[in-house]
């Protein structure tokens, strides 16, 4: 059975380009470690909600935008590979990325239903 990896992450609207590039760099790195799929959404329809929303969860501020990722592997042992392999990277162990990684939110998640081309 695949394993997903998701991420909420708030990016500064101007530096949203700098986050695209540094995702490209990190999606090759992860695809050439096991991954068979890395994705990043920049939310457009992402409304504040009264109790929860990811506006919320990610304490969002002005002039931030809500990225919404996950990245899919083979098996659960696949991902944890590629993550100690990534941990070790200095590239990227090393690397400022271009977000507040402190109101970054990720998980890992075992599916229970899968369905279409990016399951």
């Amino acid at each position: 059975m695949s394993y997903v990896d998701g991420f909420v992450v708030p990016v500064e609207r101007t530096r949203l380009e700098e986050y695209r590039q540094f995702s490209e760099t990190a999606a090759k790195r992860w695809m050439e470690l096991g991954a068979t799929a890395y994705v990043e959404c920049v939310g457009d329809d992402v409304p504040q909600g009264v109790r929860t929303s990811f506006p919320r969860a990610v304490e969002l501020n002005e002039g931030e935008v809500v990225v919404f990722a996950w990245i899919t592997y083979p098996s659960k042992a696949v991902r944890d590979q590629v993550s100690a392999a990534i941990m070790a990277d200095p590239a990227f162990r090393d690397a400022l990325p271009p977000f507040d990684g402190k109101r970054l939110i990720w998980g890992g998640f075992t599916p229970f239903v899968e369905h279409g081309k990016g399951a």
